[in-house]
């Protein structure tokens, strides 16, 4: 099967944008037009590509597809960079799956490094990124598997280290003999989504519960932690988060040494290593910084 990449690019238009009208006026023509695109590259896939709702969605199709036109796009601007070539092409479009821990802490400030792409960041459970690539809807993962994906190249990131906190106060009201497995079996705790199994692992390597405790379902890094100084519920919080937090005593750690590691790996689509050499040079170089190293403890 041979793709018009003029369908493809309004695929991916329809997409980035949200709706037909925008998509539109983003390429430059009439709505009817992005319409009878898409109609034709839906009748020749002979799949629908795109859910019409507010905003607009793409299948697993639609979004293959649309990342199938990015990655060529990614491959053209290496290839005129390598020709010595002026390019008057937009600004390269990469979609990236990122756990939201990576997201809060360290990952934003390898992206401040990175000019010249624009980024359309997936959200998922470091232990669900790679899905993401084996589906090939993103070119890249921040992920919690050491093996490569297939067609990938696999690169170690370092630890990001949790911490399970809670307030003094919840502490005082929920354990006042002490963080036994009969408290923790009542205590509220926080989950990010479904996906979280942080806290789960926490309870099974420190406690021995094999069942969870009551819980509040809150998807934010950021109001995870502030439910934790509130007194809402203990959680598991990166501790580079919340290090100034647990300085001034606003969060105290469940137990003493009781830190779980999660190891964290950059995978990249082996097609586009090259042309994204830079981008990975700069995830390595601001995991270094913040992360900590393998085999060794803080």
């Amino acid at each position: 099967m041979t793709f018009d990449y003029i369908r493809l690019q309004t695929l991916a238009a329809i997409l980035r944008t949200g709706s037909f009208d925008a998509a539109a006026a983003d390429l430059g023509i009439t709505q009817s037009a992005v319409s009878q695109r898409l109609k034709a590259l839906e009748e020749q896939v002979g799949a629908r590509l795109v859910l019409r709702e507010h905003p607009c969605l793409g299948t697993d199709a639609g979004r293959r597809l649309a990342a199938h036109f990015d990655h060529v796009g990614l491959l053209e601007a290496d290839l005129i960079s390598a020709l010595g070539t002026e390019s008057k092409s937009s600004a390269a479009r990469l979609r990236l799956a990122v756990n939201a821990d990576s997201l809060a802490t360290w990952f934003p400030a390898a992206l401040a490094s990175i000019p010249g792409v624009f980024f359309d960041i997936v959200v998922d459970d470091q232990d669900f990124s790679a899905d993401w690539l084996r589906k090939g809807e993103v070119t890249a993962a921040v992920t919690a598997e050491a093996r490569a994906a297939p067609g990938c190249d696999c690169h170690p990131l370092g630890i990001l280290r949790y911490v399970a906190t809670a307030s003094p106060a919840f502490m005082a009201r929920h354990f006042p003999h002490g963080v036994t497995p009969e408290a923790l079996a009542r205590a509220p705790m926080l989950r990010f989504n479904e996906k979280d199994a942080l806290q789960d692992t926490w309870l099974t390597r420190n406690a021995g519960l094999d069942r969870l405790p009551p819980f509040h379902r809150l998807p934010s890094s950021e109001a995870f932690a502030e439910a934790c100084r509130l007194g809402i519920a203990w959680g598991m919080a990166p501790e580079q988060q919340i290090r100034d937090d647990l300085d001034a005593e606003r969060l105290v750690p469940l137990l003493p040494r009781a830190e779980l590691d999660v190891p964290l790996y950059w995978q990249i689509s082996r097609l586009l290593a090259k042309p994204l050499q830079d981008m990975t040079r700069a995830i390595r170089q601001a995991a270094r910084t913040t992360l900590l190293p393998f085999g060794r403890d803080a």
